[in-house]
């Protein structure tokens, strides 16, 4: 009578362990760092900043005709949420609460202005003159008073930069931040102060040069 002989299941073999015990304290290792779950760690292993970026090249310059009249400052808080579908905001899904500040200029454009817009009557004491209406420049947005408030993010989003940077995460929220602020300009006073500043700038230049009547207009 034969006695059937049991197998003994597999040892992992010892350079196995080793490794998956040290991918294992790898990777609590970066998650540490990346979630600030270990905060001395990054003091530990601080980084320094090194600066080797070429010098700046000239590419072009551009002729400006144009007088900045009016210039308004901005502030706008950007909600922006990314949900999946079909997933659970904690599993997949991005909110960010971020804060934009910037300025909008607003210009008369001088070197539209023809030989018509301007006419002076024989003594030169009477100007008229017939400007474009003042313009919006692109609103530019600052990055020393512009901040990311709160950013919520699901498990899968988590776990993925843990592993990758995204130097673009915050580009979403400061396009938006950037339509709000042009979209407010418009509706400001901006324009209308830019063409007052202008026709008091002239006014006094012309009335310095001797004129004693000046009328400026804005159309076209």
């Amino acid at each position: 009578m034969t006695t059937p002989v049991k197998r003994l299941p597999r040892r992992m073999p010892g350079w196995a362990k080793v490794v998956a015990a040290l991918v294992l304290v790898l990777v609590v290792f970066f998650a540490g760092l990346r979630l600030s779950v270990l905060p001395g760690l990054k003091d530990l292993f601080g980084t320094d900043t090194h600066d080797r970026s070429g010098p700046a090249l000239l590419k072009s310059i551009q002729d400006i005709s144009r007088y900045d009249a009016a210039s308004g400052n901005f502030q706008v808080v950007v909600d922006l949420e990314k949900d999946a579908r079909f997933l659970p905001d904690a599993i997949r899904g991005t909110r960010t609460l971020y804060v934009g500040a910037g300025t909008v200029d607003a210009y008369v454009d001088l070197g539209k202005v023809g030989e018509n817009d301007v006419k002076v009557n024989g003594d030169r004491t009477s100007a008229t003159l017939r400007l474009p209406h003042a313009q919006l420049g692109k609103p530019a947005l600052d990055p020393d008073r512009s901040y990311a408030v709160s950013k919520q993010r699901g498990l899968f989003d988590r776990l993925g930069d843990l592993f990758s940077d995204n130097p673009n995460g915050e580009q979403a929220v400061q396009k938006l931040a950037v339509r709000h602020i042009g979209d407010a300009a418009k509706e400001s006073e901006l324009i209308a102060r830019a063409e007052s500043n202008t026709t008091g700038m002239l006014e006094g230049l012309l009335r310095s040069l001797g004129f004693k009547e000046v009328n400026v207009s804005y159309g076209g």
